[in-house]
């Protein structure tokens, strides 16, 4: 047998030992989730959710060089791309604001007057650049500009962020502080997002270091005195009554279960400028209108549902749409 044929087989023992690490990973995650009953085109999510396991698992093998975190949103880019194209009554550009890669969606057909805007926000240097040139290279009116995605983008105290018109939130991961609200263990199995997922990817947009991850599932990164000054305004009792009835328990902790070490490392990821849920309230009385979005199979659904109470109780202008049966992701 020559060495070509060896090389061959080889690499093709390689590919279907892979193969088969794939499958028995994409098996057991498939099997571990949970689409309740009332969640709608039950069928249609199974599908997507191996997809999109997947995809991770594809990312998380080092050895085709992928990143964890970029691979599945530029495979996700691409395929949509492939089952919806753009219409042609729309411009779509690749540029940078303030060294970070934006992408610009723009109408083709011309406007008699500065038009709106909306900027699906993950970088605020990206956003108070779009801000400060929107009139003069887009013809947008700054003043007529919404922002949103997975976080708010509240009015800085120092005025270095023209103020937004509107808040719009989809995807409201407003917190790291309390993983374990009863939406968060109602749907921690429940595709798109699983909880564990989200510490996960909280963690990779902080510092990459995901070795901490049960800690802040189990809530050990959290101080006492960090607790006791948000356990009223996490409590349970502020949302619905519906939102408590499946299978939550109220997680107790002790001064024992502080890992004086992980809070060090993620402390950052606590600072309200990252989750608004510990902001104060002079702060947060300079947010514009909010709209919020919740579903009920979302492990996000919790914090959506108190920050629209927050706002409510400083008479500030929101609207909530809660959708019953829908899950995260719905509109990605």
């Amino acid at each position: 047998m020559d060495i070509t044929a060896i090389l061959i087989i080889g690499f093709a023992a390689l590919i279907a030992a892979f193969l088969l690490l794939v499958i028995g990973l994409l098996y057991s995650e498939l099997m571990n989730s949970d689409i309740p009953q009332g969640v709608a085109n039950r069928g249609k999510l199974h599908v997507v959710h191996g997809m999109f396991v997947g995809i991770a698992i594809v990312s998380f093998h080092s050895t085709f060089g992928c990143h964890q975190v970029r691979f599945p949103s530029w495979f996700r880019r691409q395929f949509l791309v492939i089952i919806r194209p753009v219409p042609p009554i729309l411009r779509v550009t690749e540029l940078t604001f303030s060294e970070v890669p934006v992408r610009v969606y723009e109408p083709t057909a011309g406007s008699l007057g500065l038009r709106k805007g909306l900027v699906c926000q993950r970088r605020h240097t990206a956003t108070c650049h779009f801000l400060s040139v929107a009139e003069a290279e887009f013809g947008v009116d700054p003043g007529r500009v919404a922002v949103g995605g997975d976080s708010r983008l509240a009015k800085r105290k120092n005025g270095h962020l023209l103020s937004p018109c509107a808040q719009v939130l989809i995807y409201p991961a407003l917190q790291m502080a309390d993983l374990n609200l009863p939406s968060y263990q109602q749907n921690h199995a429940v595709p798109i997002l699983f909880c564990g997922w989200m510490a996960f990817y909280f963690l990779q947009y902080l510092n990459g270091d995901t070795s901490v991850c049960q800690d802040v599932l189990e809530g050990n990164h959290i101080p006492a005195e960090m607790r006791l000054a948000f356990k009223e305004w996490f409590s349970p009792e502020h949302l619905p009554p519906e939102c408590r009835v499946r299978c939550h328990r109220q997680h107790v902790h002790s001064d024992l279960d502080y890992n004086r070490e992980v809070y060090h490392k993620i402390k950052d990821r606590l600072d309200p400028e990252v989750s608004p849920l510990l902001e104060d309230d002079t702060v947060i009385r300079l947010t514009p209108p909010a709209f919020i979005l919740t579903c009920v199979y979302d492990i996000l659904r919790d914090v959506g549902i108190l920050y629209r109470k927050w706002l409510l109780d400083l008479e500030l202008e929101v609207t909530w749409h809660h959708m019953p049966d829908r899950f995260l992701r719905l509109m990605q």
